[in-house]
């Protein structure tokens, strides 16, 4: 039902039928040098969207977001100041980021201004020179926004689990701490790029006003000459999450408590993802969701629950966060708890099923609707081996899965006895509360 203007209530039309995921044209190469290139013609503006993916696997955390940070800070003939000016002229930007799995280039421009952009990005992988005193403000810049995550409680709380499910995996440490991103050099960060910074395993992802077969020319005469080889990058599998007792860490003090909570999942391209997108849908992964309703709508205990499929290369994890008032932490627990086992325990209603399935496909059209959405998704499945042709598989498994296919994936992955958990609270005040709802292992002292 809706209310118009006047307070009267109309009934909402049925939604029609879901449209088919239809695939852009596109082009695909693999260049002498090891790049991957695919171009795919989205012409909804005169743009062209690039994301180039380059592996980062078992590099130094520290040093290889320090080389995201400073890859654009200069080259052998052209100053950072002098890069900017070239993209300007371009109407684009690059910029570059990391994390555990790669790095990441993106950026957009003109349409009719791809070629220069490809020249800068072209010097820039070949020629980048990391000068000392660039690399001396981003190295302070980085540190002061590490110092500043690992202050804040949600930060540490899912830092403090990511140790608690990886050990001694690279996914452990997500964000460096401060003393090691100071002692990173500007020639450790030279020597990590002509070590690392190499055309075989990357992928390089153009989307926009483009005629797929001449981009690829046209990256092919500029980045043919990149060069380098980098040897074995494959991320290690990763544990699964394993279940355990409940990590309770003190905060003294605290008026909330941060509740990060992991189960596992099968990778991205396993037949089990699609329902359990559903499934985690149903839990916890949209506005609707039981976890919702029941912590914020009904008991008023968190604003925001979340609960999202995490995949990496090394393996994919069920993520949930809450963060909840000290004095209803473990109220919050036990009907988290609940939620879960209600999920794995009884199958869902088919009208849950079908509020899921229209939000997960029509979140994934919308997602292909942007040039820059389409660039994101095709950047982010080239990581995985996978192309565009994959995401019309999963909105086929979405559109078959049945309610006792989301009720067994529900069963195998989502069930608390699956869970692995971090509290960071007063535990003089949480303590015992949670102690009585589950098994725990307390870490006196303030990590903050």
């Amino acid at each position: 039902m809706s209310a118009d203007a006047n307070g009267r209530e109309h009934a909402l039309p049925d939604l029609g039928p879901a449209a088919p995921l239809a695939l852009p044209v596109r082009a695909e190469t693999v260049l002498p040098c090891g790049l991957t290139v695919v171009a795919i013609a989205r012409r909804t503006a005169p743009l062209v969207e690039l994301r180039l993916w380059v592996p980062m696997a078992l590099v130094d955390v520290a040093a290889g977001a320090l080389l995201a940070q400073t890859l654009f800070s200069g080259t052998g003939t052209r100053s950072a100041t002098e890069i900017a000016v070239e993209l300007q002229a371009a109407g684009g930007t690059l910029g570059g980021r990391a994390d555990p799995d790669r790095w990441l280039v993106s950026g957009h421009c003109l349409a009719s201004r791809l070629d220069r952009l490809l020249e800068v990005l072209a010097d820039v992988l070949g020629d980048a020179a990391y000068p000392e005193y660039e690399v001396s403000v981003e190295r302070g810049r980085l540190a002061d926004r590490a110092r500043v995550a690992l202050s804040q409680p949600s930060h540490v709380a899912r830092a403090e689990l990511l140790k608690r499910l990886y050990g001694d995996h690279p996914y452990a440490v997500e964000t460096p701490g401060p003393e090691r991103v100071n002692a990173v050099t500007a020639e450790e960060v030279r020597t990590l790029h002509g070590r690392r910074m190499c055309p075989g395993g990357a992928t390089l992802v153009l989307v926009g006003d483009l005629d797929p077969d001449d981009a690829v020319e046209l990256v092919a005469h500029r980045l043919g000459r990149w060069t380098g080889s980098c040897g074995d990058t494959r991320m290690p599998a990763a544990p699964p999450p394993s279940p355990g007792p409940l990590l309770l860490m003190d905060r003294p003090g605290a008026v909330q408590s941060s509740m990060r909570l992991a189960l596992p999942a099968p990778v991205r391209d396993h037949p089990d993802n699609a329902p359990l997108q559903l499934a985690n849908l149903i839990f916890g992964g949209y506005f609707c969701s039981r976890w919702m309703e029941n912590l914020r709508e009904d008991k008023g205990y968190s604003y925001g629950p979340s609960s999202v499929i995490d995949h990496s290369l090394g393996g994919s994890a069920v993520m949930l966060s809450a963060n909840v008032a000290t004095e209803v932490t473990a109220p919050a627990l036990v009907e988290t708890l609940y939620e879960l086992g209600r999920i794995a325990a009884l199958p869902p209603s088919s009208a849950e099923v079908e509020r899921a399935r229209r939000y997960a496909v029509g979140t994934l059209q919308v997602g292909m609707a942007t040039q820059a959405g389409l660039a994101g998704l095709a950047g982010t499945l080239a990581g995985f081996g996978l192309r565009l042709d994959y995401l019309a598989l999963h909105a086929e498994r979405l559109a078959s899965a049945t309610v006792e296919d989301v009720h067994r994936v529900a069963v195998t992955y989502l069930g608390p006895g699956h869970a692995s958990g971090v509290v960071l609270g007063d535990i003089e005040r949480i303590g015992r509360g949670i102690a009585a709802v589950t098994p725990v292992e307390i870490r006196q002292g303030s990590p903050i």
